[in-house]
């Protein structure tokens, strides 16, 4: 008598996980033709592991930041005479001005930019000063529209827009002003308002003014730089 041959095969597969697959596949053989002592073979369970793939993040590369801003004279430091750093808040605020300028896009870096540079970091006693004072980031950029137009919506600003020679001429004036002091601190966010103030023919120097900044409110900034270290510029 022939052997009949019964055969039975089911795939398992968990919707859940695309990567496991369970196969369990059965077989019944039946020599005699009858059910009666049917013989059952069962395969193994076969299991396939899901691979494992690690997303790893990016490791985060500590960026060497330079502490001094650059000025047109330099050289103005003597011989012997240690270089006053600037602050890690002034640094910052000079970083941003480049991309406040970006974002108006600018093609330079103006004593406006630096203005805004200030007010961005937020943290700053400057910025502490200007907003007591009723000088927000919102009014400067209102006023920058007024003074200086909108730019061409098409223009593409620089990476790094080039500052202007009113914002350079600003931060010599911060640098001189602090040499001049000799109280070996840093330099800090409030001499750069005040270096833009110097600069009377400047964009910055009308935008304060024409926000309510004037010689009277300088004096007061200028005072408070003696606390600049409490206030933790």
């Amino acid at each position: 008598m022939a052997t009949t041959h019964y055969h039975c095969s089911s795939s398992l597969v968990l919707r859940s996980n695309p990567s496991i697959h369970l196969v369990h596949n059965s077989k019944l053989t039946n020599p005699n033709n009858s059910w009666l002592g049917a013989k059952i073979r069962v395969q193994p369970l076969s299991v396939r592991p899901p691979v494992s793939v690690l997303h790893r993040r990016p490791v985060a590369v500590a960026a060497s930041v330079s502490f001094s801003l650059p000025t047109p004279n330099p050289e103005r430091v003597s011989p012997g005479q240690e270089i006053p750093k600037w602050s890690s808040k002034a640094v910052k605020s000079f970083a941003m001005a480049a991309v406040e300028a970006r974002k108006l896009k600018f093609t330079t870096t103006g004593t406006e930019a630096l203005l805004m540079g200030v007010l961005v970091e937020g943290t700053n006693l400057a910025n502490k000063f200007l907003r007591a004072n009723g000088i927000t980031l919102f009014k400067v950029r209102d006023e920058i529209v007024n003074v200086l137009g909108i730019a061409d919506m098409f223009s593409l600003s620089p990476e790094r827009p080039p500052i202007t020679d009113d914002a350079l001429r600003a931060l010599d004036w911060a640098l001189e002003k602090k040499l001049k002091s000799g109280d070996g601190g840093e330099i800090t966010t409030a001499h750069i308002i005040l270096g833009i103030w110097s600069e009377e023919h400047s964009p910055g120097h009308t935008i304060l003014s024409n926000l309510g900044f004037n010689d009277e409110k300088a004096k007061e900034l200028e005072s408070s730089i003696s606390k600049a270290a409490a206030n933790d510029e």
